[in-house]
């Protein structure tokens, strides 16, 4: 069965599953959590208990549990799953990239860090960024691994600029090495992005220090049109000067 445990700090939903967890748990308390956050606006942030005393998932749950990951997986903020039977934590941590949110795996006696760690999660996006209207630059600041939500606020930030706009002069990546990804959704956002504002783009600058950093403009040159140029972490005038198409810009760093 699964119920509704009401001890964690506002903003964290918490269910525990216990003996063998059947279709009709999912529609009594799984979907209504779920129509709930629909429908005050929020997200949600997810703790699922396993204790030592839950047995297994019937088939109509696990197929009642995908329809409704379908169907509600942008609602997602963040999932911690708390439990020591490892046929759960083994497969969820080898899934958690594939997942359309953070997931992280703590054992039974690890709850409150669980808790811990859904409060400290981010809210809406997690890089930060800022159009320049004067140089007609986008610029994005990268300290953590790159979120869905983060591609979804650059493209909302770019699209309003180019509703008035025919293209953008230049974008600027500013981080001290590539973070990577949070997970697979948070890649193909990028990807998303990439292919709709590549061609509205005249310059982009990357200012990082990172062995990766150098490669970048030979791997973009394949996927976007735009000049490409790479500037030191320190250079970061130098790459918006650049990125703005400015009189005396295009020496080489």
């Amino acid at each position: 069965m699964l119920d509704r445990v009401q001890d964690a700090p506002p903003g964290i939903d918490v269910v525990k599953a216990s003996g063998t967890v059947t279709k009709d748990d999912y529609e009594s308390v799984i979907e209504p959590l779920v129509d709930a956050a629909r429908g005050e606006g929020r997200r949600i942030r997810l703790l699922w208990e396993a204790g030592p005393d839950f047995r297994w998932l019937t088939p109509a749950a696990g197929w009642e549990d995908l329809k409704v990951g379908i169907g509600a997986m942008r609602l997602f903020e963040g999932c911690a799953v708390v439990s020591d039977i490892e046929w759960i934590r083994k497969p969820t941590r080898l899934a958690s990239f594939l997942m359309p949110c953070p997931v992280r795996v703590f054992g039974g006696q690890d709850r409150e860090e669980a808790l811990r760690w859904l409060v400290s999660l981010p809210e809406g996006p997690g890089i930060l960024h800022k159009l320049l209207p004067e140089s007609e630059v986008l610029v994005v600041e990268v300290g953590q691994p790159l979120r869905a939500q983060d591609f979804d606020a650059l493209a909302q930030t770019a699209g309003s600029w180019l509703e008035t706009h025919d293209e953008l002069a230049g974008v600027v990546v500013h981080a001290r090495a590539f973070p990577g990804w949070e997970n697979i959704t948070g890649m193909l956002r990028h990807v998303r992005f990439v292919r709709d504002h590549h061609r509205q783009v005249r310059r982009i600058a990357l200012a990082a220090d990172s062995k990766l950093a150098g490669l970048a403009p030979h791997l973009a040159d394949h996927f976007v049109r735009a000049e490409v140029r790479q500037f030191g972490y320190g250079e970061l005038d130098d790459a918006v000067s650049w990125a703005s198409g400015s009189p005396g810009a295009d020496r080489e760093p």
